[in-house]
């Protein structure tokens, strides 16, 4: 065989390995999502529009769900892979009972797309006003009732006085002064260094598809940087939660790119004082338990 012949059968094999691998079937993952249309929750679909889940070589299904405790029981069922936007205390309380599931990345750092509002004409002004008074929160365990909590002890003390509510929702009619802005999750000083929301599987996709999970992982991350890079990941935004450009951009402001980064979980020994005391374990989890439960899917490189 002459070097030139040689030459040609090598850059064959390469032309038929890439063939080969651009035809190889991708690996569908199942995400269960709450919260359609939020900044934080639509990294899934983001990514999903971005392409940077296809360059990883996998396939999302996306379910969206009413809130994170319908997200969890899809992933304990076995009927999704992942649930995303999971209130902490809830997935603790979810595990100590002996749920099958994993928490493998933190979704929220802190409580910055929470807000709390009233009418225009309402008698309360700020913090302090709030005791006495009726106001919302999602469930019990979600991130909402976590700053809720830790927002009334700080400040020691229609149908209801006080509305809840989560950026984007309700942006518009806060600019157009039909409400009138209390408090934001950035003014609860105990959740600001804390993970308020997580990402989780069950067992058996952790034990079975862990590369997929850490793929994942790193499409999720680099889907994040791009949120916070590239105008078109707003325009993707706009088009997915149905938002005027002028909200949209108030939304990122409102959402730092530090409180969605998914490696780290923050503040886990107060996270399980708290899930203590608000009686959503009997006891506090071991370190041994801790780290069984808590399991980072690792980015792929």
């Amino acid at each position: 065989m002459t070097r030139r012949d040689l030459f040609t059968a090598l850059a064959t094999l390469v032309a038929l390995a890439g063939l080969a691998q651009s035809g190889r079937a991708e690996e569908t993952i199942r995400v269960s999502v709450p919260q359609r249309g939020a900044w934080d929750t639509g990294v899934t679909e983001l990514g999903l529009r971005g392409g940077f889940f296809k360059k990883h070589g996998l396939a999302i299904e996306i379910l969206y769900t009413q809130g994170g405790a319908e997200s969890v029981q899809a992933v304990i069922s076995g009927s999704m892979d992942i649930a995303t936007g999971v209130g902490v205390s809830a997935a603790i309380s979810t595990y100590a009972k002996g749920a099958p599931i994993r928490i493998i990345g933190s979704e929220m750092i802190g409580s910055p797309d929470l807000f709390w509002y009233v009418l225009p004409n309402s008698p309360v002004q700020k913090i302090s006003d709030l005791s006495d008074k009726t106001i919302g929160y999602s469930v019990n365990g979600s991130s909402s009732h976590a700053g809720l909590l830790e927002l009334l002890q700080q400040a020691m003390t229609g149908q209801i006085d006080v509305g809840w509510s989560a950026a984007p929702f309700a942006l518009e009619a806060l600019d157009d002064g039909k409400i009138r802005l209390v408090a934001r999750g950035t003014d609860v000083d105990a959740l600001r260094g804390r993970t308020v929301r997580v990402n989780v599987t069950n067992v058996d996709m952790l034990s079975k598809r862990r590369d997929a999970l850490d793929r994942f992982m790193q499409a999720y991350r680099e889907t994040v940087d791009w949120m916070y890079s590239d105008p078109a990941a707003l325009k993707h935004y706009s088009e997915f939660a149905g938002l005027p450009e002028k909200i949209v951009l108030r939304v990122r402001d409102f959402i730092p790119k530090d409180t969605i980064l998914p490696e780290r979980i923050v503040g886990m020994d107060q996270i399980v004082s708290d899930a203590v005391k608000l009686k959503f374990i009997p006891a506090p989890l071991t370190p041994e338990q801790i780290k069984d439960m808590v399991q980072i899917a690792t980015p792929v490189k």
